[in-house]
């Protein structure tokens, strides 16, 4: 099969405008998480992380075909276009697809506008028009693990043939729906979400679009090679994940047994890292039985907070700059050890010798996703 390169990435979210401007705010030990009082979204305080008043103004100003695009439509688009922007060379939206990664899309205009405009295949299309690419667009809608299943789905369109390129875009913004959602759960936390930590008290959610261009074409500027993945079920329960960790584990060890390679040579873990007391424990004990126990993990989360859709394809990006600089990322927030298996959490941003890389997700209903990514 090809191999398949990313080209290209941007992010969007409270701690910038790109891809670099997330590099230098971890470099500087920067976070975007922060206290609101805001009673348009909780009677409450809450923590969280938002795109800020002058961002949305940069991100309106921009010249849209669809008229009007949603809030939703216009950061996702944004975030693909600055992708593109920062291409060394040019793709052909002939033999390009396009695939949107999302868990609610617009779902705070519920109520609003008519139905069929809450659609995630309208957005998609109206997304995908916007960048150029003609082709019917895909739709990921697979709660937390969108992104990384995206990507996944976007390798093999390279792989089969079918296309030479294909934009991969995860975005999710921070509404009054998810946030009331997550607190009748009681998982949000009252502070800065706390990965893998002895204090942690669960999620901060995050908004955000991010995207990566995958290609069959290695370009000088290619940040890393996808070269393999998979996806397993816990098949345990609507909203908890697994208990022991088994599920995951079988996507990890099928992920990196597809890729070629030894547990040994995974030279960085991105983890899904919620921070709530269940997720980080059934991680924990999958790395473990998957023999990853003296790997680096980190939760990015911890930076900017659960961006739910846009989450694999924003940490992913991470990946790709950890990469080209050689750097281990740091786990914002964690501080002592709260979980029962002694997996080696990276607390600084530290040279290391970076060449293969694991990614993991999991979401509702028990799914989990896992790609692996190597240096280009």
């Amino acid at each position: 099969m090809p191999p398949v390169y990313a080209i290209a990435s941007n992010i969007t979210s409270a701690l910038g405008l790109d891809t670099a401007a997330h590099w230098q705010a971890v470099s500087t030990g920067k976070t975007g998480i922060k206290r609101y009082e805001d009673k348009g979204f909780s009677n409450a305080p809450f923590m969280g992380s938002k795109l800020e008043a002058d961002q949305w103004q940069i991100i309106h100003a921009q010249t849209y075909k669809s008229k009007p695009p949603s809030p939703f439509e216009q950061l996702a688009s944004f975030s693909v276009k600055k992708a593109i922007d920062s291409l060394q060379g040019t793709i052909d939206t002939e033999q390009t697809a396009f695939i949107l990664a999302t868990t609610k899309g617009n779902i705070e205009l519920i109520g609003r506008v008519p139905d069929e405009q809450l659609l995630l295949q309208r957005s998609a299309k109206i997304i995908a028009g916007e960048c150029g690419v003609m082709h019917a667009p895909f739709t990921i809608s697979q709660a937390c693990v969108s992104g990384v299943v995206a990507l996944q789905y976007g390798m093999r369109l390279i792989q089969s043939g079918r296309f030479k390129h294909v934009i991969v875009t995860g975005c999710d913004r921070f509404s009054r729906f998810v946030l009331n959602g997550f607190q009748s759960f009681q998982a949000i936390s009252d502070g800065p979400c706390r990965p893998f930590d002895a204090s942690r008290k669960g999620i901060t959610l995050g908004e955000a679009a991010a995207t990566i261009i995958l290609s069959v074409n290695k370009t000088e500027g290619a940040a890393g090679q996808l070269i393999s993945g998979a996806t397993s079920n816990d098949a345990n329960h609507i909203s908890g994940p697994s208990r022991t960790g088994k599920e995951l584990a079988m996507a990890i060890n099928s992920a990196i047994a597809r890729a070629n390679i030894t547990p040994e040579q995974v030279d960085m873990i991105s983890a899904h890292g919620t921070a709530t007391v269940y997720n980080d424990e059934m991680e924990a004990r999958a790395f473990a039985i998957a023999g990853l126990l003296n790997n680096p993990v980190h939760s990015f989360k911890g930076h900017i907070g659960h961006t739910l859709g846009a989450a694999g394809v924003l940490e992913s990006a991470m990946v790709l700059e950890s990469m080209g600089h050689q750097m281990l990322l740091p786990t914002a927030g964690y501080k002592d050890h709260g979980v029962s298996k002694a997996i080696n959490i990276t607390t600084k941003l530290q040279p290391a010798n970076i060449e293969y890389v694991l990614k993991t997700a999991s979401g509702f209903g028990g799914c989990n996703a896992v790609i692996v990514w190597k240096k280009a």
